[in-house]
């Protein structure tokens, strides 16, 4: 590997090539003198030349030898766009594969840059000393955990149990698990599903399709396509030598595997994404269960692998929760059930994959062999893994053994036969069970497992035993505010109060009164909040209480607060809900926040105003009723009408903590009679089940 290119380094670069921390380097920077200044960056992430960070760690004896490989991705790094690093890794396993003569369709990068091609030599020749794979395979690792917000990946152990739930459901039905199997990832990323898929068929003893390729996948971004057909090829070995065929292309608009039919599909889906196709797709075949909805495009991916099925073919989808209950999908959700081509929803616990906010879901669907409709005596089947205990070790996420374990044996209890009626004589393990299709038909057809399947007696034991100690806490809250509220003495002063209107303060620049506005909704997401997005709230999220209903990007919120068209309340900022039967009035608090209509927004001047007393006079009732219409149920209240106490910044101090106390008491009252409702439900339900010991 030629030592001529130098590349910049980072401190966490560094604390890789040494194998320390990155506190361990920033250690060395304050104790040395002699180590490297820095090349370029800032002054809160430098970057140092990589050769003279290797000459400093060699002369102070912090490494015996640097890897080929680490000194590599640094090279990597230098390039700059997700796409040049990304192009130049498939580029480098392309020609590696060629050397070791594997018959492996990579698209050649052509397009690289200068600097780029010098990067795939370094790679190609440092590889001759530390193989190919495996330093591919190093490089990859690092080049998504460097782009993880940008791309989104199924963990290995979660795409292993999608692939064993597939398999284990299609040996269920007609063909088994003898018979030519192949796999197709519509949206293959870089191809984990399909590495996962070709394992389990090969431990299994599936017989790969001899005339045609058996795992079949399809992105959207072509870099991506090329790292999952390289990854393939390094990986044929593990597969049992099946062939590969991995395409660029739009699945849902233009499908370059449109006339294939898979025996199995795996996919983990883009979430939300609403520029899938909803117009130009309008007319298209494949909507056998209905349109999908613009806001529903997870359901056009589930529609979209139903389509691609050979009869009796087994697809699992990796889904958002809600798309089980939304109500704009219950149309199609209902017609899935009706046609027996959904088969089953397992609930995971949050984390097992990204967004790791929230209990993602796996959908079993199956082709169906008719389209007659529903008979009697058909089910679907429902597990609940979201709440089990011991599926979580704190900090280190999920316990895969144990959950693929409790899922796997869920699965192959349930029979998934077309004639034989499910749920006939079946014993199922805690936390699944099997529901009458008829009995999920409602003006909801909410498919949620965990609406359905029964909490175990030790779970419920185990929630009542939190939910006591949660209550004690808030009962010692409560006493600890109600002490220092009570010695509050309400009888100073004299003569009535002096008040300023909003309006007032806002002309005399005491504060900078901002009014929400329409929300872009062809950018407005409404799954779980990602790391970096912004949260948007309108009047009926807080109508139907509940907090902020969707999130945007952060560049598009910058970039509609700087040109007007964005309503932000930023920390520090009173926010105010000029409607009578959601009034209410907070600080915002830690992140900014989108402001829909009739949502107002109150930067107070810190030398002039104190948030907290700001908001206390505000949010009381009777400053409400005065500045509101009284015309209808959904009247409005007149913000600049509202009235604040003059007092100087020293005087309106001891109000702003009164304020901050009555607030932090109803709160604490609001947790209080939540937990006790919880309480006296999960105790009724324990007592009237005959679980009393």
């Amino acid at each position: 590997m030629p030592d001529s290119i130098d590349a910049p380094v980072t401190l966490a670069g560094i604390a890789r090539i040494a194998g320390v921390g990155r506190a361990a380097v920033s250690n060395w920077r304050r104790r040395h003198d002699s180590f490297p200044t820095p090349v370029g960056g800032t002054d809160t992430s430098p970057q140092f030349s990589l050769a003279d960070v290797e000459r400093w760690l060699y002369a102070h004896g912090k490494i015996e030898r640097i890897g080929l490989r680490e000194r590599l991705w640094p090279h990597y790094e230098a390039l700059g766009e997700r796409a040049v690093m990304g192009a130049a890794l498939a580029e480098a396993g392309r020609r590696l594969l060629a050397a070791e003569g594997a018959d492996q369709a990579v698209p050649e990068q052509s397009f690289l840059p200068e600097e780029a091609v010098r990067v795939v030599d370094e790679t190609v020749d440092a590889a001759r000393h530390e193989g190919g794979r495996a330093t591919f395979d190093f490089l990859l690792s690092r080049w998504l955990d460097a782009h993880v917000r940008q791309v989104s990946t199924t963990p290995a152990p979660l795409a292993r149990l999608m692939a064993d739930i597939a398999l284990t459901v299609r040996a269920g039905g007609p063909g088994g698990t003898d018979a030519r199997i192949t796999v197709l990832d519509p949206a293959c990323g870089v191809g984990g599903l399909l590495l996962a898929a070709g394992e389990s068929m090969g431990e299994r003893g599936a017989e790969a399709n001899s005339t045609a390729p058996a795992l079949l996948g399809t992105d959207l971004d072509p870099v991506l396509a090329a790292l999952a057909a390289a990854r393939l090829g390094f990986a044929r070995a593990d597969v049992g030598g099946v062939g590969t065929e991995i395409r660029a292309g739009d699945s849902l608009r233009a499908d370059p595997h449109g006339v294939v039919r898979a025996d199995v599909v795996l996919c983990n889906p883009p979430f939300n994404a609403r520029d899938w196709g909803h117009e130009e797709l309008a007319t298209d075949p494949r909507w056998v269960y209905g349109l999908p909805p613009r806001t529903e495009p997870e359901l056009a991916w589930v529609e979209h692998a139903l389509a691609r099925l050979a009869p009796g073919g087994v697809a699992v989808l990796l889904l958002p929760p809600a798309v089980a209950s939304r109500r704009a999908g219950r149309r199609i959700r209902g017609a899935l059930l009706r046609t027996r081509a959904l088969r089953g929803v397992v609930a995971l616990p949050a984390g097992a994959a990204q967004p790791h906010s929230v209990s993602l879901q796996l959908w079993i669907l199956r082709a169906p062999a008719s389209d007659g409709g529903t008979a009697p005596g058909e089910r679907l089947f429902l597990l609940d893994a979201a709440t089990s205990q011991g599926t979580v070790r704190g900090a280190q996420g999920i316990d895969w053994p144990r959950l693929s374990g409790q899922v796997l044996d869920a699965v192959q209890a349930h029979s998934w036969s077309e004639g034989q009626q499910a749920g006939a004589g079946e014993r199922l393990p805690e936390g699944c069970v099997t529901v009458p299709v008829m009995d999920l038909l409602d003006e909801q057809t909410d498919l949620t497992p965990a609406r359905y399947v029964p909490e175990t007696a030790m779970e419920a034991q185990v929630k009542l035993h939190e939910s006591w100690g949660r209550l004690d806490g808030l009962l010692d809250e409560v006493r600890g505010h109600s002490r220092t509220l009570a010695a509050i003495d309400l009888t100073g002063g004299g003569d009535a109060a002096s008040t300023v209107m909003v309006s007032d303060l806002d002309r005399a620049h005491a504060l900078k009164l901002r009014q929400g506005q329409t929300l872009p909704g062809e950018l407005l997401h409404g799954d779980a909040l990602p790391h970096g997005a912004v949260p948007v709230l309108s009047v009926p999220d807080l109508v139907q209480g509940g907090g902020p209903g969707g999130w945007l990007a952060r560049a598009v919120v910058e970039k509609g607060a700087r040109t007007g068209a964005l309503t932000v309340a930023e920390p520090g900022d009173v926010v105010v809900v000029g409607v009578e039967r959601a009034y209410r009035v907070w600080v915002q608090v830690d992140t900014p926040l989108v402001l829909g209509p009739q949502l107002y927004a109150l930067h107070p001047d810190p030398e002039l105003l104190d948030a907290w007393f700001l908001a206390g006079c505000l949010r009381a009732p009777a400053n409400a009723r005065q500045a509101g219409s009284h015309t209808s149920s959904s009247a409005r209240i007149d913000v600049r009408k509202l009235q604040v106490l003059q007092l100087s910044l020293t005087e309106q101090r001891p109000y702003a903590a009164a304020f901050r106390g009555l607030l932090a008491l109803e709160e604490s009252l609001r947790s209080l009679a939540a937990v006790g409702e919880g309480l006296v439900r999960g105790l009724g339900d324990g007592l009237a089940a005959g679980r009393l010991h």
